[in-house]
């Protein structure tokens, strides 16, 4: 008897009656919304450019249509974190038409150590679940030299707060920190038609490209400090949205920034300013205050 044949790719089933066999409804609990049209998960995929050699992330691939995608291209090894266990099993079919090449770990990405668990280079290329994105994002801005690439699909509102400049609407805490260290573009937007369900909002895909000079993490801790204290009372002028920092004015006129500035109004390099100043004044003995350090990807 022949032995049956491996499992490929065009053997999969359709991504809708993936989602009808393992029960997969989204859960509004999980910030689920699921991308079931194959064009616009090769759209995505095709994004970050040549994949050849590369170690990618997904974070919450649901029923697995960029999954697929993303298995259609040139990478290394494609780890998929997921926490709902229906798609855990949903994937299986897709792990076993690509062996060696996907593996699915049930776990919370916010725990999962990407940069460590994945060999370089290494990005991240995910619809990501609505309700944690955003600390998501930030997690990997915090060891932005491990990651080449992170293009991450966000509600539009959250992609805009990612790009907005000084001095604009969506201007604030998540624009400084992501720019400071990478840049930052929109590459796709979509409507709510694309997923299912329909959210109520747009949606758009983000491109992060860390740059090669990174801060120190003692210096990332500092921004991340300043900018909490400056965008939380962000009606305030910055003399009085960083009382909590203590002697403001003094921090203010060591970074040459005018304590009668809000927050809205002051380029990233002035928070970067100001970031060094506190950190100067505060920090921990011995830590690198000056600041950037070269990438160093094992």
């Amino acid at each position: 008897m022949t032995p049956a044949a491996e499992p490929t790719p065009a053997a999969l089933p359709p991504l809708p009656e993936v989602v009808r066999r393992h029960g997969l409804d989204a859960r509004k609990a999980l910030g689920q919304h699921f991308l079931l049209d194959e064009v616009v998960c090769a759209r995505i995929a095709a994004i970050p450019g040549d994949l050849a050699g590369r170690h990618v992330l997904e974070v919450g691939p649901g029923p697995g249509g960029l999954t697929r995608a993303l298995l259609a291209r040139p990478i290394a090894h494609l780890t998929a974190v997921e926490l709902d266990e229906r798609a855990i099993a949903a994937l299986a079919d897709v792990e076993a038409a690509h062996p060696g090449r996907l593996t699915v770990l049930r776990q919370d990405a916010r725990r999962f150590d990407g940069a460590g668990a994945l060999p370089a280079p290494r990005q991240v290329v995910a619809n990501l679940p609505y309700n944690v994105g955003t600390p998501l994002l930030v997690g990997w801005l915090r060891e932005a030299a491990a990651w080449e690439r992170l293009t991450l699909m966000f509600q539009e509102e959250v992609a805009l707060r990612i790009v907005a400049a000084p001095g604009t609407e969506h201007y604030g805490r998540l624009a400084v920190l992501a720019q400071w260290v990478a840049d930052c573009a929109i590459a796709l937007r979509l409507p709510p038609g694309a997923f299912r369900p329909p959210p109520k909002v747009h949606s758009a895909v983000v491109v992060v490209t860390p740059r090669p000079e990174q801060p120190a993490p003692a210096l990332f801790r500092a921004m991340e400090r300043v900018t909490a204290a400056a965008f939380g009372q962000r009606r305030k002028m910055l003399r009085g949205a960083l009382k909590s920092l203590g002697q403001a004015e003094a921090l203010l006129a060591a970074a040459g920034i005018a304590p009668e500035r809000r927050a809205e109004e002051v380029p990233v390099v002035g928070f970067a300013a100001l970031a060094r100043a506190w950190l100067a004044r505060d920090g921990a003995a011995g830590q690198d205050v000056g600041g950037m350090q070269r990438e160093n990807q094992p």
